[in-house]
C-alpha cells in the first residue's frame, strides 16, 4: 500500500505555495541547515513566527493557523522546522534549546525578520520560543504560548509524565508502533477522531523513523533541574492560550506559568481540547489567536501615536 503521507506531502507543499509561501533552505553556519517556510516575496507586514511540538513538523502542526492568517494578508508569517524536524539538521552536537533558539533566530535574521516579531509556540516550539525571548529581546516582541512551560523542570517533567502515565518523555515522544503512537496522540488530545490503521502506520514511517537517535538526545537535554531553573525577566507581552483538558501541562500548570510570567501575561483557556488544541479545535483557535494579534498591532499603532 502507498504511504499516505508520501502523497499528502506534496499537496501540502503545493497549497502552500499557492497561498504564497515557499520553503527556504537556510544555512546558519557550515553543517546547520533550517527548513524555513517564508512568504514568496517580501512583505511589509507584522512577522509572526510559529515553533512546533515535538510531534510534528512546522507545517504539519500550524496549517490551519498559517492558511487563515495569509488569507487575511495582514502578517508575514514564518514557519520554521526545529533542528532535527522536517527540513532542518545540524552536526553540531548540541541538543539545548539554547542551541535550538540560536539556530532559529539566525534563520530568521537572514530571511530579514531583524526585530519585532511575534513568536506563536506549542509545547516544546513554546519552550524554545521563551528562550528565544529571554536571549533575543529586541527580535521577539510578543509571544502566543500553547500548552508549554518556561523550562521543563525536574518537578514539572515528573508531574507531566505522571498524568500520562509514562516513565520517560522518550518512551511517549519516541513511538515505535503504531499502538504507541495511537496512544500518544490519545492522551495529547481531548476527543481525537478515531483514524484509519494506514495514517497511523504512514505518519510513523515518514515522521518518526528520522532522527530518533538525535530527537532522544533532544529530549535527555530537555529537562533541567529546579535549581538551575531562575525566572527570567521578559520584558514581551505573553498570551497564553491552553487547551483546557490539556493532559500534559494542565490548567494548574498554565495558571503557574501565568504567575511566573508576571503582570504582562494574559491567559485563555479553550473548551474541550487537550494539548492538541491548534488541531482540535482550529477555527476557535484561529478566532483567539486573529484577535490576540489584531490588539498587539493597535498597542503598537498607539504606541507609535
Amino acid at each position: 500500500m502507498v504511504n499516505v503521507f508520501s502523497i499528502f506531502n506534496p499537496i501540502l507543499h503545493g497549497l502552500m505555495k499557492l497561498a504564497g509561501m515557499s520553503p527556504r533552505r537556510v544555512e546558519i553556519e557550515t553543517g546547520t541547515v533550517l527548513n524555513i517556510w517564508a512568504p514568496t516575496k517580501p512583505l511589509n507586514k507584522p512577522a509572526v513566527v510559529f515553533l512546533h511540538g515535538f510531534a510534528m513538523d512546522g507545517i504539519t502542526t500550524w496549517l490551519p493557523q498559517v492558511l487563515s492568517l495569509v488569507r487575511s494578508s495582514n502578517y508575514a508569517v514564518y514557519v520554521p522546522d526545529l533542528v532535527f524536524f522536517g527540513g532542518s539538521v545540524t552536526d553540531r552536537a548540541d541538543r539545548t534549546v539554547e542551541f535550538q533558539s540560536e539556530c532559529m533566530a539566525k534563520g530568521l535574521r537572514q530571511l530579514g525578520v531583524l526585530k519585532n516579531c511575534t513568536l506563536v509556540g506549542v509545547s516544546y516550539g513554546g519552550m524554545v520560543g521563551f528562550k528565544m525571548a529571554e536571549m533575543y529581546p529586541e527580535l521577539v516582541k510578543s509571544m502566543v504560548v500553547t500548552c508549554s512551560v518556561m523550562a521543563l523542570t525536574e518537578s514539572v517533567s515528573n508531574a507531566a509524565l505522571d498524568r500520562i502515565g509514562f516513565p520517560s518523555w522518550s518512551d511517549y515522544l519516541l513511538p515505535t508502533s503504531v499502538m504507541a503512537l495511537k496512544i500518544m496522540f490519545d492522551s495529547a488530545a481531548y476527543n481525537l477522531p478515531n483514524l484509519p490503521y494506514f495514517v497511523y502506520k504512514g505518519m510513523l514511517e515518514v515522521m518518526y523513523n528520522k532522527y530518533r537517535k538525535e530527537r532522544s538526545e533532544l529530549l535527555e537535554a530537555l529537562v533541567i533541574s529546579d535549581k538551575a531553573f531562575t525566572i527570567p525577566r521578559l520584558p514581551q507581552k505573553i498570551h497564553l492560550l491552553w487547551g483546557e483538558n490539556d493532559l500534559i501541562f494542565d490548567m494548574e500548570t498554565a495558571r503557574n506559568l501565568k504567575e511566573q510570567v508576571g503582570e504582562k501575561a494574559t491567559l485563555e483557556a479553550i473548551e474541550k481540547a487537550g494539548h492538541l488544541v491548534n488541531i482540535e479545535r482550529p477555527c476557535l483557535y484561529n478566532t483567539h489567536l486573529r484577535k490576540i494579534l489584531a490588539s498587539l498591532v493597535q498597542e503598537k499603532a498607539q504606541h507609535n501615536n
